[in-house]
């Protein structure tokens, strides 16, 4: 990752590209991701909407925003990524975005981009042509060691199992850290190539699935060595942990929205039960909560776009917050809602494990306040 000055401002606000790519991915979400369709489709035997992706990453181009107009993709930066995961999270749109568009093509944009084989894959995903998926654990954290648990043999075949890989079933090409005599390595396998079998387990988040990757002598394309290969992985999982922010931002603002509106219009002894002042003040403790988390998360997104040092900071600092905002938002939905957000009818359950598998994913928010105590020199 550069570093730029650390006297650059940061830019908070949303720029007049962001308000209009907004207006784009809402009005899209709105007129094909409708809570009655989304309760619909985690019952049917096609959970994920691929349509709605192809129109995502096709027609708004939104799988290629951060990849080098060279590359096939949009050439814009983090920030307009983070904004469409807010969006997405708002929606809790059963597409593969964060797997796809954020881990995979992250991964990739740490390769040597200049390589056939790495360009080729970048202009696949940023065109919507294939769908990606970085072979880790959903749960892994910014930091980690590399990966052990794949193999390359002298064949230059992958054998291992990954276990919760983000939007890992419907992948078409799987970005792999394997380690083999060579150290350790990024590889490119594509399923349908053979030697790799996919299963998946029953997913506490409805709207985004996990799966388990078995390679058995898969065949692979060596896409990064060693020191290449761990500075990849590890801005991948920092990138995708920001960004993830902003996906349990536009969580918790809908179910703040929903709350609000549900309260205002359910009376009870005559008048709103909004009007009551217990339930003002936890509507109110949510909304401060929904602030603080838009700056922690526009933050970290601001920072990873312009390769600020800071970045580590900010984006710890972002997910250790934000994550339990969004579990707090989601629960207060529910309990406000009353009798009625308790039941599967309606979609306040599926934030709710969209915002609890979240806190889970890409490290939890105490082991980001762990790092974030590290990187500003807290005592333990």
């Amino acid at each position: 990752m550069t570093t730029n000055s650390a006297a650059t401002p940061a830019d908070l606000l949303y720029s007049d590209v962001e308000t209009d790519l907004r207006a784009s991915v809402r009005d899209l979400l709105a007129d094909r991701c409708s809570p009655a369709a989304l309760l619909a489709r985690v019952e049917s035997d096609e959970p994920y909407d691929l349509k709605l992706w192809r129109t995502l990453a096709v027609e708004l181009g939104t799988a290629g925003l951060a990849v080098p107009e060279e590359l096939g993709g949009q050439g814009a930066s983090v920030r307009e990524t983070a904004l469409v995961l807010e969006e997405l999270g708002r929606a809790v749109a059963p597409v593969p975005f964060l797997g796809s568009a954020v881990l995979a093509t992250s991964a990739l944009l740490g390769c040597d981009t200049g390589t056939d084989a790495v360009a080729a894959l970048l202009r696949r995903l940023a065109s919507g042509e294939a769908v990606g998926a970085l072979a880790v654990p959903l749960s892994t954290a910014p930091g980690s060691p590399f990966s052990g648990t794949v193999e390359v043999s002298g064949d230059g075949t992958l054998t291992g199992s990954v276990r919760s890989v983000a939007d890992g079933a419907l992948a078409e090409v799987l970005v792999v850290p394997a380690t083999g005599s060579d150290g350790p390595g990024l590889y490119a396998v594509e399923p349908a190539g053979g030697g790799v079998s996919v299963s998946e387990p029953v997913s506490f988040d409805l709207t985004r699935r996990i799966a388990d990757i078995t390679f058995s002598g898969a065949r692979a394309t060596r896409l990064a060595g060693e020191e290449q290969a761990r500075a990849a992985l590890d801005r991948a999982l920092l990138t995708g942990a920001g960004l993830l922010a902003s996906e349990q931002l536009g969580v918790a603002q809908w179910c703040l929205d929903e709350t609000v509106d549900y309260v205002k219009n359910r009376y009870q002894f005559g008048r709103p039960v909004g009007s009551f002042q217990a339930l003002k003040h936890r509507i109110a403790d949510v909304w401060l909560e929904l602030v603080a988390a838009r700056a922690a998360a526009r933050y970290a997104a601001d920072t990873l776009s312009r390769g600020d040092a800071d970045a580590p900071v900010a984006v710890a600092m972002a997910q250790s917050y934000c994550a339990e905002t969004a579990v707090h938002a989601a629960e207060e939905c529910i309990q406000l809602h009353g009798g009625i957000g308790m039941t599967w009818e309606h979609p306040a359950h599926l934030y709710l494990k969209r915002a609890k598998a979240s806190q889970l994913a890409l490290g939890t928010p105490g082991r980001h306040r762990a790092t974030l105590a590290g990187l500003v020199d807290l005592p333990g």
